[in-house]
């Protein structure tokens, strides 16, 4: 294994960018690398008239995945029974790769055999941006084995001379099929790829093949066959290398690609049609061609027969450049809190231009969060909110920008929170059957309503009592965001003695507590959307919960329920004790006093999932093995078990981890594959897929960020018969040969990219332009005519207090995006040129059957 580099040269070699204000000189860019982030968020909603089941029995068990082309990363759990299936689904993921198509397959779950593909949505990457943002049914298309390919060919074409026995000439076409790249897994590996590649014409198909590459999903074939393409008696009538007329129209090559099933039938993985006559002006040609589908007519199944799925897709492209190109912008964005008024702000101007305001709180949160300027911007947007509150009772209860932007910190800073509060109980009761139904109408026979009304009270008072108890794990992020509340509430009314608590109730118990409740999934407290039974139980839970914040926290002597059962249930709670509870959990959290979080004392769980990793010794045979293993990563170790909840086979502390990096494939002929270099031998972990894979690297690399001693140099392929495949080295210690990947940055609990986030507010005040000039419109006008309003015009939907301050930040604006504006065109025409169509980055799209 590589030795350990000196800790000043891990350092040195990690050093994070600065964020000056200074603008680098034009051309710049061209000298440092531009990074192509993708990321995809979004629902899988509900299916409608799937197919049923010829039988009696006509109700399916389904499941939804998403592929990138023929990749699954991700799949919602089993909905028994149903043909109208409801997943309610949620989903995020960042895309390491290029694809074709994002598709939703949705499968009938069959124990004993093959799972069945029912349909799928198939969308083009390009045509992705006309559904963004919005819910959609698509209809279901039929799955044909055919037309489910990805991957690209490398081809080169040529035209020889070839003098035949009796000295005529005629013409040869020479096809070197170089390699192929990207092909999919077969079953979970890289498949064993071959390719036929055939001459066809009117009255030919002369078809050759060549040999089978084992276990690779790039395979390298290097292979030349030759065709011949004319008679001799045409040669006299054309030049040296053309070939005649009437035969280069009629005349195209085709590759089909396979793997090789060995004792079960071939696979077809895609195919190329290539007209020869694209030799017309030139005696060679070399080009990556996409493979598509093949359409062989076997179309039984009409497309409106298979039912439709809901989606909701959210797909993002953001091209960042060099962090100081973000300086001007995000220093305006950083001096928002201190704007007066606050809504004349760059950061409250986003938020009012932005068609939706979602789209522009995300980033804005993250970025303010990473500079610790949130407190004091959302506390001054939500002095905002205030005044135009009349009811002490409805206070922050609404869907503002405020409101907004406290959730999504809540989501981000309250993870930890939520899983050491909830977790454990949320799986108690997610993996239970106990029935806590007391709506008299929909109780099922044989239930007893008391011993429902019992379970259902156990768990309300499991979960209040951890919630109330929990004030020393809220992060203090929240703390200082709940004390100014606090205080802005007195203020605002200050003849009511329950508002400062019914301000921080709405957000930690209405906004946080109840919504991660009825949706676990949504906050990672569980991996799927609950089954029907269980979502009902969560539900009641929830409104109970819920209702106890804000009883407690406004001493009302009724709850406010609407339904008589749930108004006879809450009687349980209504003493003295839950009032005092709430009251002192309330005080805690949005005191100023300096809380150490239990999470610095105890492991803060980070991720874990299913994986394979290489074996560490030798078996019997002498031959490392790959073993699946439950692999679980905290703050303080990366363990890896036979099952989930066994004792650990193997750990290592995450102080001892020197560096994370992928490992090239060619080492075990597998994808998705990453290495842990850590004191002892490094350990090789293959994952399920592409998003798996990059998602524990980041957060292994995040963990370890800080650690001494860690690589500034590593080796990307594996140590194997005596020798690093990647630089034949001998030596097992020998120092790596390929710079360490610069990390993410060094904040375990929050992994923000401040230069991506500052690009995506780029990119929506790029797509708000006109809302903007309409808005800078209205400030001219306000300034001008200081008489009543008399009808609704374009800016009276804008916020806008001080016309001439929210003008000039509007003109800052501006002029930040138009200079930013230069360098994204710059890259834009580089790649545009840069990428040859038909070179490996832009290949061609062939021709389809």
């Amino acid at each position: 294994m590589a030795a350990a580099a000196p800790a000043a040269a891990a350092a040195s070699s990690e050093a994070p960018a600065t964020s000056g204000t200074a603008e680098p000189e034009a051309g710049d860019e061209d000298s440092r690398e531009v990074r192509v982030l993708q990321s995809l968020r979004g629902k899988i909603c509900e299916a409608k008239n799937l197919l049923p089941y010829l039988g009696p029995n006509k109700m399916r068990d389904c499941f939804c995945t998403i592929n990138l082309d023929q990749e699954e990363v991700y799949r919602t759990q089993v909905v028994e029974k149903s043909l109208s299936p409801f997943f309610s689904e949620e989903f995020y993921f960042e895309i390491p790769r290029t694809f074709q198509y994002l598709s939703f397959y949705v499968y009938d779950k069959n124990v004993l055999q093959r799972d069945l593909r029912i349909g799928k949505v198939a969308i083009k990457k390009e045509d992705l941006c006309n559904h963004s943002g919005k819910e959609t049914w698509f209809l279901l298309q039929p799955v044909d084995s055919n037309s489910e390919v990805q991957g690209k060919v490398h081809l080169e074409l040529k035209l020889n001379e070839l003098i035949t026995e009796n000295g005529t000439v005629c013409q040869q076409l020479v096809v070197h099929i170089v390699s192929c790249h990207g092909l999919p897994l077969i079953n979970g590996q890289s498949c064993d790829p071959y390719a036929t590649v055939s001459l066809v014409g009117p009255s030919r198909n002369d078809q050759k093949k060549t040999k089978v590459k084992k276990k690779t999903s790039n395979p390298q074939f290097n292979e030349i066959f030759y065709f011949e393409v004319t008679r001799s008696s045409s040669y006299t009538r054309k030049s040296q290398f053309q070939v005649e007329e009437e035969d280069i129209e009629k005349l195209e090559i085709r590759i089909d690609l396979w793997n090789n099933g060995n004792l079960v039938q071939d696979i077809f993985l895609g195919e190329i049609k290539v007209p020869v006559n694209v030799l017309r002006n030139d005696s060679s040609h070399q080009a990556w061609y996409l493979l598509q589908p093949r359409d062989n007519g076997n179309k039984s199944s009409k497309t409106d027969d298979l039912g439709s799925l809901r989606l909701n897709i959210c797909y993002t492209e953001d091209y960042v450049l060099p962090s100081e190109y973000y300086g001007p912008l995000k220093t305006l964005l950083l001096k928002s809190p201190d704007v007066q008024p606050i809504s004349a702000s760059a950061a409250y101007i986003l938020g009012e231009i932005c068609r939706d305001k979602n789209d522009a709180v995300l980033p804005l949160v993250r970025l303010l969060l990473h500079h610790d300027k949130l407190v004091p911007f959302a506390t001054a947007v939500a002095e905002l909110d205030l005044k135009d509150t009349q009811d002490a009772n409805t206070i922050f209860r609404g869907n503002s920008l405020a409101t907004r932007c406290l959730d999504e910190m809540m989501k981000i800073v309250g993870g930890h929170y939520l899983k050491v509060t909830l977790k454990p109980i949320l799986d108690e009761i997610c993996e239970s059957s106990k029935s806590c139904e007391i709506d008299p109408i929909k109780l099922k026979e044989g239930d007893n309503v008391e011993n429902n009304k019992e379970n259902l009270r156990y768990y309300v008072d499991k979960l209040f009592s951890t919630i109330v108890k929990s004030s020393m794990s809220c992060p203090t992020v929240m703390c200082d965001t709940f004390y100014s509340l606090r205080q802005m509430a007195t203020q605002r009314f200050p003849n009511d003695p329950h508002v400062q608590y019914s301000a921080v109730s709405s957000f930690v118990f209405l906004r946080f507590f109840a919504v991660a409740v009825v949706s676990p999934h949504t906050f990672h407290l569980r991996p799927h959307h609950p089954d029907a039974q269980t979502i009902r139980t969560l539900t009641l839970i929830s409104k109970t919960i819920q209702t106890l914040g804000s009883w407690g926290s406004l001493s009302k002597s009724k709850s406010s329920f609407k339904e008589t059962f749930m108004c006879e249930f809450f009687k349980m709670f209504q003493e003295e004790r839950y009032i005092i509870a709430v009251k002192k959990f309330l005080d805690e959290i949005s005191s100023t006093e300096t809380k150490e979080s239990s999470g610095t004392s105890e492991p803060v769980h980070l991720k874990e999932g299913e994986m394979y990793k290489r074996a560490q010794g030798r078996t019997r045979i002498g031959k490392k093995n790959f073993k699946k293993r439950w692999f679980c990563l905290t703050s303080r170790e990366l363990t890896y078990h036979k099952q989930p909840g066994k004792d650990a086979i193997y750990t290592i502390p995450v102080k001892n981890i020197l560096a994370v990096e992928k490992l090239e494939e060619s080492s075990f002929n597998k994808k998705n594959m990453f290495q842990v270099i850590h004191m002892e031998k490094p350990l090789y972990v293959q994952a399920n897929n592409c998003v798996e894979a990059n998602e524990w690297i980041d957060v292994l690399c995040r963990v370890s960020r800080c650690n001494q001693n860690r690589l500034s140099f590593y080796h990307p392929s594996a140590y194997l018969n005596g020798n690093w495949l990647c630089c034949l080295e001998t030596s097992e210690n020998a120092l790596g040969c390929k710079p360490c990947t610069a990390g993410v940055p060094a904040d375990i609990q929050i992994d923000i990219d401040e230069d991506r986030e500052t690009e995506r507010i780029y990119s929506l005040f790029t797509l708000s332009l006109l809302k903007l000039q309409k808005m800078e419109e209205a400030c001219g006008t306000i300034a001008v005519y200081q008489g009543p309003q008399k009808e609704p015009d374009d800016y009276s939907n804008f916020v806008i207090e001080d016309s001439v301050t929210t003008f000039k930040t509007i003109q800052q604006i501006k002029s930040i995006i138009e200079k930013l504006d230069e360098p994204h065109e710059k890259y834009r025409k580089k790649r545009s040129t840069s990428a040859k169509y038909g070179s490996k980055e832009n290949p061609i799209v062939g021709k389809t059957s």
